[in-house]
């Protein structure tokens, strides 16, 4: 059922700077294991000659830059202030998504062509199954910290986190795939159609999509405007 007349009220704060140092954890954990994965997958790809590896490696590498997008705009802990880095922030990890969508394609191209054949690599098998195992729990915690604060760039660094998620799937398979049947296909072209998620989501994070929640301490009166339960306007996926 929805309203002609909807008040949207944000967390009080005592509740919002919980949220905003809980990001900032969430963030800070991300990072920590991001540059791990890096260092990891791209020395791993290096000696094994795998493309998909190295790849994954420099995905790690723009998911750092995504989410130091958003520890900078949580690291003032004025409230008004980090809604002022809002929209800046929101661009940077737009362009995270448009430069891993570029590099995954390019790279899945590159597989398709046949430069090269990779070796089997157990420490690339090792990192992509801990980053399946991790990186779900990391977004989702995040996600559901900047739906309830209403910040749209934590949510979309959240989706950031969990297109990593999908790579890691993508490249576990590609791995075992290779090591055990020779399928080396099998990569490339589940790689592409993450490419187009990214774009979509890069998207989606430059024209601010994705939270619609009122983050400011008082209440805000809609007129007109047909809300669901939470305080959402059509189109917006903050909770969803």
């Amino acid at each position: 059922m929805t309203a002609e007349i909807s008040i949207g009220i944000g967390p009080a704060p005592a509740r919002r700077d919980a949220l905003a140092k809980r990001i900032r954890l969430l963030v800070a954990a991300t990072i920590a294991y991001n540059v791990i994965e890096a260092v990891v997958a791209i020395t791993a790809g290096t000696i094994a000659s795998s493309t998909a590896l190295i790849g994954f490696g420099l995905d790690s590498v723009i998911e750092v830059s995504s989410a130091a997008a958003v520890a900078w705009q949580f690291s003032a802990r004025d409230h008004a202030v980090r809604e002022a880095r809002e929209k800046r922030t929101l661009r940077i990890i737009a362009v995270s998504f448009f430069v891993l969508a570029a590099y995954v394609t390019v790279d899945a191209v590159r597989a398709l062509t046949g430069t090269g054949e990779a070796e089997r690599s157990i420490p690339g098998i090792v990192i992509a199954a801990l980053s399946l195992a991790v990186m779900p729990f990391l977004s989702a915690a995040q996600r559901k910290a900047g739906r309830e604060l209403g910040s749209a760039s934590a949510v979309a660094d959240s989706k950031q986190t969990l297109l990593c998620t999908y790579l890691s799937a993508v490249l576990l398979l590609g791995l075992v795939l290779n090591a055990t049947l020779g399928w080396s296909w099998a990569d490339p072209i589940a790689a592409l159609v993450i490419a187009a998620i990214a774009v979509k989501e890069g998207r989606d994070a430059w024209q601010g999509k994705g939270c619609c929640a009122t983050p400011a301490a008082a209440a805000v009166p809609t007129v007109g405007v047909e809300t669901d339960a939470c305080g959402c306007r059509p189109g917006c996926d903050c909770c969803g």
